[in-house]
């Protein structure tokens, strides 16, 4: 699927298109820094129900939010220089016990996914607004 926005609530119509598409318990995000990986994230965890506070993890690694079908955990693996790293926090631990896990930057553990089914959205900034796919 592909899609292209130009302002902030057109977030609203990828994310309703999306959502029923979801078939795996993993979301991997790519994009630039400031493409808009958490500005997506907040309107995904809006639509299933989540009544948090909805912030990004850069300094974290990770946030768990809840909805009412379960927890969401949304990871942002940008400053991990490994996997090891990923091991010790107990990456698989919140993988194996979510509803859903959105993962940013996630280059760095993609090899170890391999294993899990996942989606893969890519966001690319354009001069017009936000170019996305959605495999």
């Amino acid at each position: 699927m592909k899609f292209h926005i130009k302002n902030l609530a057109e977030w609203n119509d990828v994310v309703k298109d999306i959502t029923p598409k979801l078939q795996h318990n993993i979301l991997l995000l790519n994009g630039n820094l400031g493409a808009g990986k958490t500005t997506f994230t907040k309107f995904l965890l809006q639509e299933l129900g989540s009544t948090d506070e909805i912030s990004s993890p850069t300094y974290s690694i990770v946030n768990e939010y809840d909805t009412p079908k379960g927890k969401i955990y949304h990871f942002d693996l940008y400053r991990l220089k490994s996997k090891e790293e990923a091991f010790d926090f107990g990456i698989e631990e919140y993988l194996d016990n979510a509803y859903l896990s959105v993962i940013e930057w996630p280059e760095i553990y993609r090899d170890e996914l391999e294993d899990y089914g996942y989606h893969q959205m890519t966001i690319d900034t354009t001069d017009s607004g936000r170019e996305i796919t959605f495999e």
